[in-house]
């Protein structure tokens, strides 16, 4: 049977061992007492808490939104889970919950662990200072009390970053799910007369969604490309990427960075020297407008700042922002849309050809 002090050294090498055994032995009934408070304290909070059970049902992908509901710039309040606490709703919260289940069992362990490594160096430094000023026969020799010292000093800033960690990375989830929700309910117009507003929800499993953002040149230079013959031959580009379920938002920025009408901008159109044959109608089935310019604003802002940030000019260049059928990021770039890449490899790059359900007929398989 090992002693106190042999207890203390085999643990001195695990700093979480050492931690406990230098508690627990030398103040037990202090920390068993904290302990207890902790304890109270939490069950305290948890009676604070809604006792009625909510069912949350996940609706699919599949599932299309209604003229009404795809109009509307606020998320869905049904059963209180559009209310925002925190800067963002419920239902982003729950959606963060799922997809990292154990990240509060995480945070719990390290906090607790960080505190209780606190605590921990909390009695061992006043171990050292007794053992410095001398004069005491229960305390550890001043080398051993400094080493207990450091173990703890570790514990408690290594469980602390631990724990402070995990808070940015969640923070981090819900940030992009409340964006990738942002993303969801933009609204644009078809360039095809007649045909009714949708959201970009509505394009999932059906259509990948090009969005082009710059200035007046760039849209200029992105209607060129696809509404006029630039070579030899007729531009047949609008043609092959609807035969990969393209669709272009160009989204006109301002000076000031403004998201504004788009639509104008690209009617009129001014071709270039070697630009020939120009029609914006040749484009009209690929082409979605912007519509509800603020939610386009909100959704683009951190967007152009990155890429401000970066040394981009957004305006000049331009930016574009691919999204998959699933309904997320493929990729950020600047430039004109890379149709070569869209039409060569989009199958493969966002996934449609391996995995995505009911696409069997279009692409064998079970």
């Amino acid at each position: 049977r090992l002693t106190k002090q042999q207890q203390f050294h085999s643990a001195s090498y695990f700093p979480p061992l050492a931690i406990i055994f230098h508690i627990y032995n030398t103040h037990s009934i202090m920390v068993q007492r904290l302990f207890l408070l902790l304890g109270s304290l939490a069950l305290s909070v948890n009676s604070f808490s809604p006792s009625s059970q909510r069912t949350i049902v996940i609706s699919s992908e599949r599932n299309i939104l209604s003229s009404s509901s795809a109009l509307s710039s606020t998320p869905n309040n049904d059963d209180g889970l559009g209310e925002k606490f925190g800067g963002f709703t419920t239902k982003q919260r729950l959606r963060e919950e799922i997809e990292s289940p154990f990240r509060k069992v995480r945070l719990v362990f390290f906090s607790f662990s960080g505190a209780s490594a606190s605590v921990a160096l909390y009695f061992s430094a006043l171990a050292a200072l007794k053992a410095n000023m001398g004069g005491f026969s229960d305390v550890p020799p001043l080398n051993e009390a400094l080493e207990t010292c450091a173990i703890n000093l570790g514990g408690a800033v290594g469980f602390g970053a631990l724990a402070v960690r995990e808070l940015k990375v969640g923070q981090a989830n819900l940030e992009r799910i409340a964006k990738g929700g942002l993303l969801a309910r933009l609204i644009v117009e078809s360039g095809v007369d007649g045909e009714s507003k949708r959201s970009l929800k509505e394009y999932r499993r059906a259509s990948r969604v090009v969005i082009a953002a710059g200035g007046a040149d760039y849209i200029n230079r992105l209607a060129m490309s696809l509404c006029s013959d630039q070579l030899a031959d007729t531009n047949n580009l609008p043609e092959a990427l609807a035969g990969v379920d393209i669709v272009i938002v160009p989204v006109l920025l301002s000076e000031q960075y403004k998201v504004v009408d788009a639509k104008s901008a690209w009617k009129n159109a001014t071709p270039g020297p070697n630009d020939r044959n120009f029609d914006s109608a040749r484009a009209d089935q690929i082409i979605a407008f912007p519509c509800q310019l603020k939610m386009w604003d909100e959704y683009l802002d951190s967007d152009i700042k990155t890429a401000q940030g970066q040394g981009f000019d957004v305006l000049g260049k331009g930016a574009t922002i691919t999204v998959k059928k699933n309904g997320r990021i493929l990729r950020r770039a600047t430039g004109l849309p890379p149709y070569g890449d869209y039409l060569g490899m989009m199958e493969v790059a966002d996934g449609s050809k391996f995995g995505m359900p009911g696409d069997s007929e279009r692409y064998g398989g079970p």
